[in-house]
Order: C-alpha cells, then sequence, then structure tokens
C-alpha cells in the first residue's frame, strides 16, 4: 500500500483476494464492505473518473472530483485505475487483470458486458474460479430487467415506502439512499456465499443481485403482525396500531430530541416498565391517578384500549418534555423502564460505546493536508481488531494507474501515454 494508511493495521481478513470493482455510484458499497475485510479491491473507473464522484455533499461544499464525501465514503481502502472498458485495448487490459482477480463486481445495465464481450462466461474461460457479482435494480431477467430505478422508484417498488410514513399521508422514501445499498450489501454477502462454495468445489460463479429483491427482504418481519394481532401492518409514523385499531405511541418528543418508548401491558416487561415510569412521574409531582388505576398486568399484546392510550399521552407526554433524552434514558436504566433515546448523526459520532469499540478511524489526506474522521469497522475481529477498517483514504482518478498497469501488466510509461491519448485510460 502506498497511500496514506494505518501502520499498524495488520492483514485483513481477505488480504490474499484481489477485487476488481467496476461498478459506479449504484453499487460502491459493495465493493467498499469487502475492502474493510481486507480485500485488495481495484476501483475501475472510466477515463477521467467515475459519475459518482459528482455526488454531493463535498468536503467543506467545496464541489470537486476529489471532494466528494459519497465517494470517500464508499471508496475507502481500495485503489484505483482509469480504464474505458468499452474500447478493445481496455477490454484486454480487463481480461488481463481478471486472470489473477478472485472476484470481480459490476452494475452496468443487463446485457451490456455481454455486449463488450465481458460476459461471465467469456471471463470465466480465463479463470475458472471468479466469481463475478452483478448489481442491478431489478436483476438480469424478468420483465423489469432493462428498467432504470432511482432511489425513490427502488425503494416504492421494493414496498418499503409502502411502510413508511404517517398512514394518514403519502409514502415516503427514507431520507438518504438506500436502495442500492441494500443491493449492495446483499451482493458482498452472497460474494462471501460464493467464495465458500468455490473453496469447496473450486468453481467460481455468477452472483446476480436484484436491489428490489434485496429490499423487499427487509419486510420480512410484516406477515408477523398477522399471526400476532390479525393486522395488516401499514405506515403508523411515530405510533404503532394494535389488534382493534388502537394507535400506541411509540416515539416521544422530550426536552432536547425524542425517546422511543411504549406503553403495553401483560408480562413480558411492559407492565413493569409502565409502572415503573408512573412511579417516576409521581415523585416528581406528575403523578395520573387514572393510568395508576389500569390493570396493565392483565393488558394483553396490544390490547390496550383507545382511550387507555389517549390517557397516557395525555399524562406521560408532558412528562417527558421536562427531562432531557439523556436523564431520561439514565432513569429508565435505573428503573428498568423500556425507553431509549433516538440518536442524532452528532450523537453518534460522540456515542461512548462506539469510542469504546475504538469505531471511528482518523485517514489522513495528504493532498488537502488534514485528517478525516471515517465511520470504522462494520464487524470487529474479536482476535486481532485492527483486522478491520478503514486503512486509506479513496483514490484520485486514475492514482494506482502505474502500480498495477505498469507494475502488475508490464506496461511502460511510453505504452500508458499512449492509451490516455486513445481515451483507453
Amino acid at each position: 500500500m502506498t497511500n496514506n494508511s494505518h501502520d499498524h493495521y495488520g492483514p485483513g481478513l481477505l488480504a490474499p483476494y484481489r477485487v476488481l470493482d467496476l461498478t459506479d455510484g449504484r453499487g460502491l458499497l459493495c465493493g467498499k464492505m469487502l475492502a474493510d475485510l481486507g480485500a485488495d479491491v481495484v476501483q475501475v473507473e472510466p477515463p477521467g473518473g467515475s459519475p459518482a464522484r459528482n455526488v454531493g455533499p463535498f468536503y467543506h461544499d467545496n464541489p470537486g472530483a476529489e471532494r466528494s464525501l459519497f465517494w470517500w465514503a464508499y471508496c475507502a481502502n481500495k485503489r484505483g485505475i482509469t480504464l474505458n472498458v468499452a474500447t478493445d485495448d481496455g477490454a484486454s487490459l480487463l481480461r488481463r487483470l481478471v486472470a489473477n482477480a478472485d472476484f470481480l463486481i459490476e452494475s452496468a445495465d443487463p446485457g451490456r458486458m455481454a455486449a463488450l464481450g465481458l460476459a461471465y462466461a467469456d471471463l470465466q474461460a480465463i479463470n475458472p474460479r471468479l466469481v463475478m457479482v452483478s448489481i442491478t435494480a431489478f436483476g438480469q431477467d424478468g420483465p423489469y430487467a432493462d428498467y432504470q430505478a432511482s432511489d425513490i422508484v427502488g425503494m416504492a417498488l421494493g414496498g418499503f415506502m409502502h411502510l413508511t410514513g404517517d398512514g394518514d399521508r403519502p409514502p415516503l422514501r427514507v431520507s438518504m439512499p438506500q436502495f442500492y445499498q441494500h443491493g449492495s450489501a446483499a451482493g458482498a454477502a452472497a460474494a462471501m456465499i460464493a467464495h465458500t462454495h468455490r473453496q469447496l468445489t473450486g468453481e467460481g460463479q455468477h452472483v446476480d443481485v436484484s436491489c428490489q429483491q434485496a429490499v423487499a427482504r427487509t419486510l420480512a418481519h410484516a406477515p408477523q403482525y398477522w399471526d400476532l394481532e390479525q393486522t395488516i401492518l401499514r405506515r403508523m409514523g411515530a405510533y404503532r396500531e394494535s389488534a382493534g385499531g388502537t394507535y400506541t405511541r411509540i416515539n416521544w418528543p422530550c426536552k432536547d430530541g425524542y425517546v422511543n418508548f411504549q406503553p403495553g401491558g401483560g408480562t413480558a416487561g411492559s407492565a413493569r416498565s409502565v409502572r415503573a415510569l408512573l412511579e417516576w412521574m409521581a415523585e416528581e409531582g406528575m403523578g395520573s391517578p387514572e393510568l395508576d388505576a389500569v390493570n396493565w398486568e392483565e393488558l394483553g399484546y396490544g390490547t390496550a384500549r383507545a382511550e387507555i392510550m389517549e390517557q397516557t399521552v395525555a399524562d406521560v407526554a408532558p412528562f417527558f418534555m421536562t427531562h432531557t433524552r439523556n436523564e431520561l434514558a439514565d432513569g429508565a436504566l435505573e428503573r428498568r423502564i423500556l425507553l431509549f433515546p433516538v440518536a442524532t448523526p452528532s450523537d453518534i459520532l460522540a456515542h461512548r460505546q462506539l469510542a469504546a469499540r475504538d469505531y471511528y478511524d482518523r485517514i489522513q489526506h495528504d493532498d488537502i493536508g488534514e485528517t478525516v474522521t471515517y465511520p470504522g469497522h462494520f464487524v470487529k475481529d474479536m482476535h486481532d481488531a485492527s483486522r478491520v477498517g478503514v486503512r486509506r483514504r479513496a483514490p484520485h482518478v486514475g492514482e494506482h494507474n502505474g502500480e498495477i498497469l505498469g507494475g502488475e501488466l508490464g506496461l511502460n510509461h511510453r505504452d500508458l501515454n499512449r492509451l490516455a491519448e486513445l481515451g483507453v485510460i
């Protein structure tokens, strides 16, 4: 590794393996996850750089191909080359790289790789052990295979938007793009499954990822509502709906934000939790005789009547507004109340649990003369925590052309200059 890395990081879990990442902004997370696990991921961009470099926000709000926080986030830990695989020379160079690669990830429209002579069958003939991951909106086949999808289209057709927002308002998308991230994460997991198959059989595989299917899979919890309550899950916003149509508030405003608290009854802890909260309220002169009189222990799962829930909101909401999130969380922990604070991005950055696990990595950017904080390991190697995490910044445009195309494929400076003039690199 030649660019700014943590010297203390040891070999990663996937350190022996090479990944060729041909994805655009629709699939970058897949390679990033493998890179975080230690794989040598080479981001292959078109000459001039990937369009994903133009996705904001930008560092200090100053736009530029080397200042996209989107690019930094999803391409950290990767090396980078430029290569126009739509040219004969570019496709030929890619095939040479494939010969020694373990994985190839791509997000081109279905049929595009085949049109370039780079279908899985073509590449498998060069390297039978190759695992190829294709990430598209709707998969490689089916009536929607050739359709394009933005984030909002994908989240809508994946079903996620149907459950997001308030029931009396139109469906909403999650504020940050999620559609292709779900597909990319599924692609990384599938790549590891295909890798296991390769270890057992010596055979590579072609993984076909449909982002729509990946999003639909996140709704696996929805059917249980019919079994538990004979209701079909729908948009509920800050509330949840129980059998009989009673709405229970679960997200509550407080002095400096929001907390999550779900009042309920029964023997699974909810009744005890409500009782403890009512005692706390009484201690501070905000008791509720009406709620004290409710037999919370006899209420089954989600069976509280509407008038009880209305009284709960009327009496509990003012109490929450007298305390901060941390005050409520600390008091809840002491009293065994089922309540937790809703964290903001600033809270996450300073969270003591994440700090205790050394979650954040500090990466030096020599080009801007600053050290930047990155979200670190998404899993932790309990034997050696240094084996997963951010080790290097995202590559500049064509930063490793000489190192990879020259050092590994044997191209000299004259060759590289000629290819640049021809628009190949």
